[in-house]
């Protein structure tokens, strides 16, 4: 009887312990509001290595902070540009493609999430 015993207690445990953990991870840490990224500007989140860009009023993209090039993270976004300082890079901030090198290759998208007027990462 004690084994019985002891399998009721630890399937009750096992069965509330799993849950907890699995719902916390799925809650993303939000990035930035909707109102913190200028129209035809963005913000460098430097932590998360992510550049979030508002092209268009309510349009939204994200992408690396790493410029292809060297692997500088980007340091600026101005007139529609992402802009490098180590070699003068810059990338559209609509579609992260290259506007002047040396870089050869865009910047890649990154997946967020916009819900009501926050910013995640999907």
């Amino acid at each position: 009887m004690a084994a019985v015993a002891g399998c009721a207690s630890g399937a009750a445990g096992s069965a509330t312990a799993p849950t907890t953990p699995g719902a916390a991870p799925a809650k993303a840490k939000v990035l930035a509001k909707t109102s913190d990224i200028p129209v035809g500007g963005g913000k460098i989140f430097s932590d998360a290595q992510v550049v979030v860009t508002q092209p268009a009023a309510g349009t939204f993209k994200a992408f690396t902070a790493v410029c292809p090039h060297q692997g500088c993270t980007v340091a600026s976004v101005a007139s529609g540009k992402i802009i490098c300082p180590c070699h003068g890079s810059q990338f559209q901030t609509s579609d992260g493609s290259v506007v002047q090198g040396p870089a050869s290759t865009p910047l890649t998208e990154v997946p967020i999430k916009v819900t009501g007027g926050s910013i995640t990462l999907a």
